[in-house]
């Protein structure tokens, strides 16, 4: 657990978001979204839009996920105090992980499709232009 966040790091008020220290430390403490709402007796989706910054949680359910989670509310709403130092290293990649890849090898082949394209027009036309007086 990080004492002190005033050198950024991770969750530092310059790199992270409410939203990323929540999930930061749901992760840390090993638990789920549901884990956590069903102890914060909040919706699901509310744990969902806290963590993606489309919402934030009242001052009652923050000191509630404070506890929860083993970090301070100071840490949460700025990323100084009592908090994880970053996500875990050895944290097995998960299915958000392996569906993120997965979409990366899928754009990687279209532009390598779309840069064969391109060769191809820019010869074409390379020779359009030679031909035209």
């Amino acid at each position: 657990m990080a004492e002190d966040g005033e050198d950024g790091g991770w969750y530092g008020p310059e790199t992270a978001t409410l939203g990323d220290r929540i999930a930061g430390a749901r992760e840390a403490a090993g638990l789920s979204q549901t884990a956590l709402a069903r102890g914060l007796g909040v919706r699901l989706a509310t744990v969902q839009a806290w963590e993606e910054d489309r919402a934030e949680p009242r001052a009652n359910k923050l000191q509630m996920a404070a506890g929860m989670l083993n970090v301070s509310v100071g840490w949460l709403l700025t990323g100084t105090g009592d908090g994880p130092d970053g996500p875990p290293e050895d944290r097995p990649p998960g299915a958000e992980a392996r569906a993120a890849l997965a979409e990366l090898r899928r754009l990687r082949e279209e532009l390598g499709a779309i840069a064969t394209r391109l060769g191809r027009t820019e010869a074409r036309l390379t020779a359009l232009t030679r031909e035209d007086p």
